[in-house]
């Protein structure tokens, strides 16, 4: 095993992305207020080729500095929008028949190991918050809320940590990853 070079990474450049297929969820980001979280999520969001990512209420839009220090370009490869009302954007993403699944510590949550997505569904994710959590509101227009199972103290990750959790379950879970026993 050798690390691989940059040239044998297959990176697609922003006009090859902005073309490929993209994955059938979209993220919705509502009032996230750090900056930092949001290019992070752009970039793993670039990563599992999210078809867009919603910027609603205080989130912050690019172009930004702050943003770009995480993003590191993803901004330019990933489709987003901004949209004040991450509710009313709800109710007419859910009439487009996309499944609503904020990710979110509720009662009757569904635990992301026990949720398998359907092939061809489109899934659109709610992130909140990193205070407050996504709004009862939202929870309120779900079709279902997934939740992150934690063992530790903390009961706690990063909205961005956790959208990298959840993005790496659903491409997992959607493309049948081949199981390899280590040597």
């Amino acid at each position: 095993m050798s690390k691989l070079s940059m040239d044998e990474l297959n990176r697609l450049s922003v006009g090859d992305f902005k073309k490929s297929e993209k994955s059938n969820f979209c993220l919705i980001l509502d009032d996230i207020r750090s900056m930092a979280n949001v290019g992070s999520i752009f970039r793993t969001a670039d990563c599992f080729l999210a078809s867009k990512i919603y910027l609603c209420g205080i989130t912050a839009q690019p172009p930004h500095r702050e943003i770009e220090k995480t993003a590191l370009g993803a901004t330019d490869s990933v489709l987003w929008e901004h949209v004040v009302d991450a509710v009313e954007l709800i109710r007419q993403l859910k009439s487009e028949g996309w499944k609503i699944l904020p990710l979110e510590q509720v009662r009757d949550s569904v635990s992301l190991d026990k949720f398998y997505p359907e092939n061809g569904q489109k899934y659109a994710f709610v992130l909140g918050n990193e205070v407050f959590g996504v709004k009862q509101e939202i929870i309120d227009l779900a079709n279902m809320v997934v939740e992150i199972p934690q063992f530790g103290t903390k009961h706690s990750f990063n909205v961005s940590v956790s959208t990298g959790i959840l993005l790496w379950d659903f491409y997992s879970k959607i493309n049948g990853n081949e199981r390899v026993k280590p040597m």
